[in-house]
């Protein structure tokens, strides 16, 4: 991680001065909020969208609202120290907001799929080019390639409303596993970068190693597992590509992993996220063999990889952002715990005994939502207020 850039205050209230606040605050809202609207669904409480009948809403928001928001917020604070150049704020950054609010309301409403599609694939499109002048002038060309992750990201979003409006079938290209792909690459790059410091930062005498031949090594097996899960005809090779891939990130973690970090939750938790993506692959590449269902594969990605590590980097970026000290309360701790249990008990307890599935599948849900209320009880105010140490943003 590069130093942070020099301190410049910032017109308007707090809530917009940085991108995390008001992504980070949607997000956490956003998490609560719909897996409650989805177990109301499911138990015939309300309303089935139209749009995304069944299961379809539950993942479009999941993917499409929940991250796409956490990967705004992190982009557009961690461009800005990356780079040393501004990100979006003020004016900028509540337009931002309203594109990605626009979004929920789509799947609720009766417009033509490809006018759909084309308001759900702003928000990526405007981030991307709210990013575009800092990431491409850096002095880091790797970091371009958020830009074309942003990118994909806009296809993903707009090719969902044509998938869900019949327009195309989805054999020619699933909008959801393109976002989940996406978003797990993201998640991989995220992990290299922020991991290896935290576990240095953290741990006295800690060497985390960094591998540049493992790293490439790793991105070249990702990149063909996904263009193997979004179109090969062949499952037994997605598999195998999964099964390699999850190989190389167990040997990256190996690599940076020092077993005092399970003693620091804030460490900690994102270690956790890193076991579940590698657990997610290893029983994607056993649906892919027909040993499974793919559903546990799913949610150990989604719930497991994606939940439990965006979560500990919210509460993270938060607390530093925020003037804090970088320790978790006790409710943040419980937090990161219900997270886990939630992916734990929607993954492994049907396995156990599937005639409880109803139940599994409820009780996952309100550890997920305690976990995320929890995030907002504590960061909320946080978020919304100035920073604690008096500094602009």
């Amino acid at each position: 991680m590069l130093s942070q850039p020099p301190r410049k205050s910032v017109n308007g209230i707090a809530l917009l001065s940085l991108g995390f606040r008001p992504f980070f605050l949607v997000a956490g809202v956003s998490a609560a909020a719909s897996l409650l609207i989805w177990l109301a669904m499911l138990h015939g409480l309300a309303p089935i969208s139209l749009q995304f009948p069944g299961s379809a809403w539950h993942a479009h928001e999941m993917l499409f609202g929940y991250t796409m928001a956490v990967v705004a917020g992190f982009l557009l604070t961690a461009v800005r120290n990356w780079t040393g150049q501004p990100t979006a704020a003020d004016s900028e950054l509540a337009v931002l907001v309203l594109v990605w609010l626009a979004g929920r309301m789509l799947p609720w409403l009766a417009l033509p799929p490809v006018a759909a599609g084309i308001i759900a694939a702003a928000f990526p499109v405007l981030l991307a080019l709210s990013l575009r002048r800092p990431l491409w002038t850096g002095s880091n060309r790797v970091n371009r390639v958020f830009l074309a992750i942003l990118g994909g990201m806009g296809i993903a979003a707009f090719w969902s409303h044509l998938q869900a409006g019949g327009v195309v079938p989805a054999a020619v290209l699933d909008a959801d596993a393109l976002m989940l792909d996406l978003t797990l690459l993201t998640l991989m790059i995220v992990s290299g970068r922020v991991l290896p410091f935290f576990t240095r930062s953290a741990l006295p005498g800690a060497e985390p190693r960094v591998s540049d031949r493992l790293d490439a090594a790793t991105f070249a097996a990702a990149g063909a597992w996904v263009a193997a899960d979004l179109f090969s005809p062949w499952p037994a090779l997605a598999g195998s590509l999964a099964l390699l891939l999850a190989l190389l990130l167990t040997l990256r973690v190996a690599g940076w992993h020092d077993r005092r970090a399970w003693g620091i939750p804030i460490l900690a938790v994102l270690y956790a996220g890193a076991v579940w993506l590698v657990l997610g692959l290893a029983l994607g590449a056993a649906a892919d063999f027909g040993l499974m269902a793919p559903t546990p594969a799913l949610h150990a990605l989604t719930a497991g990889a994606i939940g439990v590590f965006t979560l500990g980097m919210m509460v993270r970026i938060t607390l530093g952002h925020t003037g804090r000290a970088m320790r978790a309360p006790p409710l943040l701790v419980a937090a990161f715990i219900a997270v886990n249990a939630a992916a734990g008990v929607r993954v492994f307890l049907p396995l156990l005994w599937p005639g409880a599935y109803d139940v599994w599948m409820l009780l996952s849900g309100l550890l997920w939502v305690a976990a995320f209320g929890g995030f907002l009880a504590v960061q909320g105010p946080m978020l919304i207020r100035p920073r604690a140490d008096g500094r602009p943003i």
